[in-house]
């Protein structure tokens, strides 16, 4: 008689496991799809996707970080594809398509280096060879670019918003990208000093530059001036009202009189505090808390233009435009904490009242004005705005730059080809997997224009293989071949590096995984919310 070996578990029931070749092959079909779902995005040519959330509202962009935050992926691999978009988007602002179609292009190579049974280990190894042989090509490569070339940067910004809804109006909105960006700079750029402000119902060439601040608010009283010029701005962050007791407290009035006087003694303070603006000679107040009834006729009396309940974000950038400081306490208000603007004024915008700071001296902070027909038009050309002035930014940062249109990786890859052969091992076979992976890139650019994506990258290759070949890209509204540069295709050199070191990243840490334990939650039965493709693990 034979004893049955007993079969042990060491999960809980209803675990679902993958292990070995299907664990790899499952993450990289995710990862695949991910790249896939964006792909159609790349290039001038690249389409749009109409993403409708639960409760029906509509999203229209190919931003490629805005499409994989709205489609709720659930699958773990495909997460972290995400994860490589999102990081692109906070380190550069731009790029996020390129890096992600990256990130799956590498794994297809490697899924066929897999399937020659070379090991996972030596495949990461070699891909992060090339990456930092890449990184050394790329810099080796880059342009300098100086910030008063306005114009380089100015083709910097068209280059970022060609293929977005922006399209057809670059010209004016890389002017303003360009104009934004060198107003804020100062040692280092802070992007969060250019705010944005959207209005439906006009023509997108009106959008503009305001040289200060819109705040979305009115004056506080009617009798206000609607528009005070050479504008002296007391920033308070302090209430215009009379303050609460911090405990209970009880007030025993038993006369008329009494109660007269405790009116009368409450108008006093708030005259006083009305004074205490005056007397600093400031003519317009930008309150961060409340402004009393009673305060605001005081003020209105004086001539004086006033706000109140103004965002802290909004308050610090109003410091930075007009030079102002913001005062806590009203006692210590002077003239010399006063911000300075050339003009304070309500405008009506659509059908909303907003104040305009502008003409501020040498403003560290700007407003960038977005029109459009309709709210879905406005919402993608501040993402595409935002992402030229990601690109000017990472520009300057640097201070180098590339040109686009496939012609950077093709380059790229023709070196790295150059590195593949002075290695031995079987690294070597990795390095060259990841050139290959590189022209994705332009491949995907001539199969979004319609072009035949074969005799583009070969007949790219052949000019690169020649002296003067370095920026030889894909013109995809000719189907030509193209000096890139020359024709203002440019791009931060970041934009390159960041996708190249994201992505390969990512690509070694998917291929090292060769085991998949999925939780179900404690539940007995298998979860019926598995990722896709991670069904069925034993």
């Amino acid at each position: 008689m034979t004893n049955q070996i007993q079969p042990i578990f060491i999960l809980p029931e209803g675990t679902q496991r993958t292990t070995g070749k299907d664990a790899q092959r499952n993450n990289i079909a995710a990862a695949k799809a991910v790249a896939e779902t964006v792909r159609t995005t790349l290039g001038p040519k690249g389409m749009d996707k109409m993403l409708v959330d639960s409760m029906g509202d509509v999203i229209v962009t190919n931003d490629g970080v805005t499409i994989l935050e709205e489609m709720s992926i659930e699958h773990p691999t495909a997460k972290m594809i995400v994860e490589v978009a999102k990081t692109q988007e906070n380190e550069v602002g731009d790029g996020t398509t390129t890096a992600v179609v990256l990130a799956g292009s590498l794994l297809k190579q490697a899924e066929e280096l897999l399937d020659d049974n070379i090991h996972p280990t030596i495949i990461a190894k070699g891909y992060r060879m090339a990456a930092e042989k890449a990184q050394e090509i790329l810099n080796k490569l880059a342009e300098d670019i100086d910030e008063k070339d306005i114009e380089t940067l100015k083709k910097v910004a068209m280059t970022a918003m060609t293929g977005k809804g922006a399209e057809g109006n670059k010209l004016i909105l890389s002017s303003l990208a360009v104009e934004a960006v060198r107003s804020v700079m100062e040692d280092d750029i802070d992007l969060e000093t250019i705010k944005f402000e959207k209005k439906t119902g006009d023509n997108i060439d009106n959008s503009e530059l305001i040289k200060g601040i819109m705040l979305d608010k009115e004056r506080v009283h009617s009798a206000m001036p609607k528009k005070v010029k050479d504008a002296k701005i007391a920033l308070l962050d302090t209430a215009l009202e009379i303050k609460s007791p911090e405990s209970d407290t009880k007030i025993e009035i038993n006369t008329p009189q009494q109660l007269q006087d405790f009116i009368d003694r409450e108008e006093k303070i708030l005259k006083d505090m009305v004074e205490k603006v005056k007397s600093s000679k400031a003519n317009v107040v930008v309150c961060q808390k409340g402004i009393d009834d009673l305060a605001q006729h005081y003020l209105a009396k004086a001539g004086i233009y006033a706000v109140r309940r103004v965002k802290k974000s909004d308050m610090d950038n109003l410091a930075r435009a007009t030079r102002g400081k913001v005062v806590t306490n009203l006692k210590e208000l002077s003239a010399e904490d006063l911000g300075y603007a050339g003009i304070v004024e309500e405008i009506k915008v659509g059908n909303e009242l907003m104040t305009y700071v502008k003409e501020c001296q040498n403003p560290k902070s700007v407003t960038i004005l977005i029109r459009g027909g309709t709210q879905h038009v406005v919402d993608e050309i501040e993402r595409a705005v935002k992402d030229a002035i990601g690109d000017i930014a990472a520009v300057l940062k640097s201070g180098k730059a590339v040109a686009g249109a496939g012609s950077v990786e093709v380059e790229t890859a023709r070196q790295l080809r150059l590195y593949a052969n002075s290695l031995s091992g079987k690294e070597q076979l990795a390095v060259l997997a990841f050139a290959e992976a590189l022209e994705v890139i332009p491949r995907t650019l001539a199969e979004n224009a319609g072009l035949d994506p074969v005799d583009i990258v070969t007949e790219l290759k052949s000019r690169h293989d020649s002296e003067d070949g370095k920026w030889a890209g894909v013109n995809v509204f000719t189907g030509e071949i193209m000096n890139a540069w020359e024709e203002g295709v440019i791009e931060p050199l970041k934009i390159k590096t960041q996708a190249i070191s994201s992505a390969a990243e990512v690509t070694e840490l998917i291929l090292r995984i060769d085991d998949v334990i999925a939780s179900s939650g404690g539940s007995k039965q298998p979860s019926h919310q598995m990722p896709p493709g991670m069904d069925g693990m034993m």
